[in-house]
């Protein structure tokens, strides 16, 4: 029989790991009949509650449970590097524990597959359930990102995708320490199904997804993805440049022709402010890119094993 391998990253889901091995199973008739058995590959990712005891007990009475449990949290983007390290099915599907990904949808992508797609992708139609505030700011970073690149980050996009084992390969050989996956699955190229589905919350427990996280993910996502700000920061330079520069032969012309005295201090005050809120600004940007540089360079590994079931 083929294989199909699931992924599923785990950060403090106790609640979740058994409802969602039920909801998955629903699908084996489907595939069992398509000629493709399940490997379910659970990615611990330094949980602290009971995720690794409720995904043991699964171990315990199936053996297509696998468990990969990180020294501590490395983040979800470094559990599904390791998912897909460790999976070894024709088809690969990345999918979440608190349910928020339907398993219902996998016949359908499975069907995708084999009318000739290499990567079947599913996005949210709405943000039902979010914070007006997150959705907004949400909304706002996808126009940015794809005004500023050329790898296309679609709107809404969700990890949950099934691949065939040429695009995993691929997405394989993207080695880099600061991953940002969505724009890791695009860059790879290959054809890509969009499947949608309106947003669907979680079963139980809370997001571990903070503003401030997701804040600074998408910019992990921007600097990953395009140099964009370092050229913005280059031209404010020299726009300022240009405008001191007229303003010195302004200066000069009007005390020289009209004898004006040169404006107070105030005024010089608030330059000086402007200017040096612009060069930090500028500053900041180029430090965003130097630190990412900093980390690619240690070559540390992306995740730690405590344990491998």
């Amino acid at each position: 029989m083929s294989l199909l391998s699931v992924i599923v990253p785990c950060f403090n889901e106790e609640e979740n790991v058994s409802d969602f091995y039920e909801e998955l199973l629903k699908n084996s008739g489907f595939f069992s009949e398509n000629n493709y058995s399940f490997e379910i590959i659970f990615v611990d990712d330094g949980s602290k509650d009971g995720t690794v005891r409720e995904v043991k007990k699964l171990i315990e009475k199936d053996e297509g449970v696998h468990l990969l449990s990180f020294s501590r949290n490395f983040g979800k983007e470094a559990a599904i590097y390791a998912g897909l390290q460790k999976s070894a099915g024709d088809l690969i599907a990345i999918m979440d524990a608190d349910l928020q990904d339907p398993p219902s949808l996998l016949p359908e992508m499975f069907k995708c597959i084999g009318e000739g797609y290499d990567s079947v992708a599913t996005r949210r139609v709405d943000r039902k359930g979010e914070p007006p505030v997150r959705s907004f700011f949400a909304r706002a970073f996808y126009r940015i990102i794809n005004r500023m690149s050329r790898t296309e980050i679609v709107d809404g996009a969700r990890d949950y995708r099934l691949m065939t084992r040429r695009f995993v390969d691929a997405v394989l050989q993207l080695t880099e320490y600061n991953r940002f996956t969505k724009g890791i699955f695009s860059w790879v190229g290959f054809e890509t199904k969009w499947l949608e589905y309106e947003n669907i919350e979680r079963r139980k427990g809370e997001t571990k997804w903070s503003f401030w996280k997701l804040f600074w993910y998408a910019l992990d996502g921007i600097v990953a993805f395009t140099t964009a700000p370092l050229t913005f920061a280059a031209f404010l330079g020299v726009l300022f440049c240009v405008v001191a520069f007229i303003l010195i032969v302004v200066t000069i012309i009007r005390k020289a022709v009209f004898g004006d005295p040169t404006s107070g201090w105030p005024s010089l005050v608030c330059i000086i402010s402007l200017v040096s809120g612009v060069q930090l600004f500028c500053l900041g940007i180029v430090g965003q890119y130097l630190s990412k540089t900093y980390m690619e360079v240690k070559r540390r590994p992306i995740y730690i094993l405590r344990e491998d079931i």
